[in-house]
């Protein structure tokens, strides 16, 4: 189990925790995401790695960024 946790710019509600959540619940691997909406950050757990990009890409279909560095 891989547990990583990302900072993502733009969520202000229980909706936008929604949307983050079932998107990124479709990328394969993924066991579970928590959004802290408050502290702008998105843990997602899987069953092992999963590529950065892959995650920052279902953030971004959600409508929101994942922010790197």
């Amino acid at each position: 189990m891989t547990s990583t946790e990302y900072t993502v710019r733009g969520m202000t509600c229980g909706h936008c925790a929604g949307a983050v959540t079932e998107e990124v619940t479709r990328i394969p691997g993924v066991t579970d995401v928590d959004v802290d909406v408050a502290g702008g950050r998105v843990t997602v757990r899987s069953s092992g790695p999963l590529p950065d990009d892959a995650v920052a890409a279902a953030v971004d279909e959600a409508g929101y960024e994942v922010v790197t560095g």
